[in-house]
């Protein structure tokens, strides 16, 4: 690509984007079963233009979302996961990067370059948590993104890493708790609780036998005791200060032998665009930020934890595995 080829196409970038929410906002792919719909139909279904929609539908699929065909549109790979009856439905991912909040946040990108803080702060004072606690809808989109988001990374979690010893496992924020039911389900001799804010906790998730959810706030409340801790995605929601104080509260719940486990996107040597986006959500929309595994070793040390490894998986998630400083030794650091 020549360089003014691509500055023209990454200017352009949000363009197609903002057209994947909106269309997941409207539901276009609930209308859509196993054969091509005329956009006109599509657009009265949804009531909106068709000319507007068609338009739209019609970049999409030159990005692989959805397929034209016979004068209409149908179903490609991709698109399916924006069905809303699909098991491993994608849609409330684009609708929640789609949400005002957000998307105000990214209007005021520049504070955060310039402050060094989350450009939230200028619409959203209490923050992304403080305004989906009063925002029902909003709160439930986000819930069900993340929800998605975990459903398409467990099975490379379960490949990756191996928790037949595992005994009592704790999910620290772990949402629905679908990550903790599958470990639950591979590991017949484990028992699961998870923990996380009491409107999570009560908005429910697959339930398991072996699996009790606990209402609890990290920062105050006292975590259980276990021999393996879940924490997906949530240290790179936070500044250095919050991680560390979430690790500590770990640590200080920990028993002797235990294993943490930080599943998230970990920065590798060789940076790709995708991570690099995710950190700069986190820049804009909650202070937090995407790690190197040096980063987070810092951050264990300074909460009593020692990295021993990190594992890649099939999937963007890499899993730094942790251990109390008094319990690491140096084979453990070697293998």
């Amino acid at each position: 690509m020549e360089p003014h080829e691509l500055i023209f196409a990454v200017t352009n970038a949000g363009v197609a984007a903002r057209c994947l929410q909106v269309v997941a906002e409207l539901g276009v792919a609930d209308h859509i079963d196993d054969h091509p719909v005329p956009a006109k139909e599509l657009a009265k279904r949804c009531e909106v233009d068709p000319d507007g929609l068609n338009r739209v539908l019609r970049l999409l699929a030159a990005h692989g979302v959805f397929s034209a065909a016979d004068g209409g549109y149908q179903h490609s790979t991709a698109s399916r996961l924006l069905r809303s009856d699909n098991p491993m439905s994608m849609r409330a991912f684009p609708q929640m990067m789609g949400l005002p909040v957000m998307l105000r946040s990214f209007d005021d990108l520049a504070h955060s370059v310039r402050a060094g803080r989350p450009s939230i702060e200028l619409s959203d004072p209490d923050g992304l948590w403080g305004y989906l606690r009063g925002a029902p809808r909003e709160r439930a989109i986000f819930g069900q993104a993340m929800t998605a988001k975990a459903a398409g990374e467990t099975a490379g979690v379960l490949a990756a890493y191996d928790f037949s010893s595992s005994r009592r496992i704790v999910d620290v924020g772990g949402g629905r708790g679908h990550l903790l039911h599958a470990i639950l389900e591979a590991t017949p001799r484990a028992r699961g609780i998870l923990v996380d804010l009491p409107g999570v906790v009560e908005a429910g998730g697959p339930a398991h036998p072996r699996l009790v959810r606990q209402a609890g706030d990290f920062f105050v409340d006292p975590l259980p005791a276990a021999d393996t801790y879940l924490v997906m995605d949530v240290i790179h929601d936070w500044a250095d200060a919050e991680a560390v104080a979430i690790l500590t509260a770990i640590r200080r719940a920990a028993m002797d032998d235990a294993r943490v486990l930080l599943i998230e996107g970990i920065l590798p040597e060789n940076l790709d665009p995708g991570s690099l986006t995710i950190d700069v959500i986190m820049l804009a929309v909650t202070g937090g930020r995407e790690r190197t595994d040096a980063e987070l070793g810092r951050l264990l040390d300074a909460a009593g934890l020692r990295l021993a490894r990190v594992i890649d998986t099939p999937g963007r998630l890499r899993i730094a595995e942790a251990r109390r400083v008094d319990a690491v030794t140096p084979s453990a650091l070697r293998s």
